[in-house]
């Protein structure tokens, strides 16, 4: 506060006479979590692959009330790096390593940890509509951007980078009761006008910019002793299919086109007054179809995916626990690689299991949970089972 204090007195004194105070809230937290990983072919003859990792999150942001109008934010995150290939001397750009993931796995003989800005938006919100619409620009987490129930389509780690409309959001992008719509652009490629005109042979060549289309609506209510949540959106890529776009190492969407459109939603209630339950759903189906020319690996028999998950308790406060039971069904071309990393060895998509985990409040700020995720192939399923266990600690500020 006295660094703050000290800044608005030096702009004062500079002459900046017309500047407002704002009111600035800060928030974080931090995680440790150890990860064993076991992947089993049911061959006893042949021995099973197993990783074991200590990993590390930190996220750090601050959210500015500028005025009744006006707030803008800003957060910094952790994250593995990775460096591009250069062709001359010294190094190419070093940039973070994955879109659906801030672990940052230890093992690094103790080098200072790289961070990123994960987070720096504008949010204006009129005072004339009542506060009940949000302009947002910059890049902001996906959860606060969008209406997400779960990760089926998106993972929660995605912050978003591009324009969005909300109405029934407020300001920290929660969804208030009744109907909430969001509309949305999101650059993902640009092309910087340097790019390969198309041969003759006419191998696909990246001409144009890559970008997100998004559309919600939803409704948030109660009925009797319940609360509810229902909804349904449509994700249109375009020109995602150009060579070069690749997500997650492998998942290469050459000749790949996704249309998504998703229903959504949850259901939940008390079974005591500290005790919550709650249900949620979600279906994804790609309409893109293959149409003999440009999208010509759209494999039209595997483009549906769901997600159910039951859970019981919050943990929101010392003393209190949660136990949670999912089951996620996701076929090749039916979401991409912005989905759930954690599954399936991080395959991500062509995947079937379950998912269960728990979590218990130990002090003020500080939970301990437990997760466990089996998942197979959908297709080739003689592949190895993929078993994944993780056990962290976090504290939230």
């Amino acid at each position: 506060m006295k660094k703050l204090a000290l800044l608005v007195g030096l702009a004062a004194s500079l002459g900046y006479n017309n500047a407002q105070a704002v009111d600035l809230n800060w928030a974080g937290d931090v995680r440790y979590r150890y990860q064993t990983e076991k992947t089993d072919d049911g061959n006893a003859a042949t021995t099973d692959i197993t990783r074991n990792r200590h990993r590390g999150r930190l996220r750090l942001g601050a959210n500015a009330w500028v005025n009744e109008e006006l707030s803008a934010g800003v957060q910094l995150a952790t994250d593995d790096i990775t460096q591009t290939t250069s062709t001359g001397t010294g190094s190419g750009l070093w940039y973070a390593n994955e879109t659906t993931s801030r672990n940052q796995t230890f093992g690094n003989t103790f080098h200072a940890s790289p961070v990123f800005l994960n987070e720096y938006f504008i949010d204006y919100h009129p005072a004339m509509l009542g506060g009940d619409v949000n302009v947002i620009l910059g890049k902001r987490a996906v959860a606060s951007t969008l209406t997400v129930i779960n990760d089926l389509v998106w993972d929660s780690d995605l912050t978003f980078e591009g324009a969005t409309l909300q109405y029934g959001k407020d300001a920290a992008g929660k969804e208030k009761d009744g109907l909430c719509a969001v509309l949305g652009y999101y650059p993902l490629n640009e092309v910087n006008g340097t790019a390969p005109v198309p041969s003759a042979t006419g191998t696909a060549t990246r001409v144009d910019d890559a970008y997100l289309f998004a559309a919600q609506a939803s409704y948030k209510g109660e009925f009797s002793d319940l609360n509810y949540q229902l909804g349904a959106a449509y994700y249109d890529y375009v020109n995602f299919d150009y060579d070069g776009m690749i997500l997650k190492g492998t998942n290469n969407y050459k000749g790949k086109d996704f249309n998504i459109v998703e229903i959504f939603g949850k259901v939940g209630g008390q079974l005591t007054d500290t005790l919550p339950w709650q249900i949620t759903g979600q279906y994804a189906f790609n309409t893109a179809k293959n149409d003999g020319g440009r999208y010509t690996l759209i494999n039209e028999d595997n483009r549906t995916s769901y997600l159910v998950e039951g859970k019981i308790g919050d943990a929101k406060q010392v003393g209190q626990w949660f136990t949670s039971a999912e089951y996620a069904y996701i076929e090749q071309d039916a979401v991409t690689g912005f989905t759930d990393s954690d599954r399936n060895r991080g395959s991500q998509v062509n995947l079937k299991g379950i998912k269960i985990g728990a979590a218990y409040h130990l002090v003020q700020n500080m939970t301990i949970g437990v997760n466990y995720f089996r998942f197979n192939n959908i297709i080739g399923n003689t592949l190895p089972t993929s078993n994944l266990f993780w056990v962290d600690a976090t504290v939230k500020f």
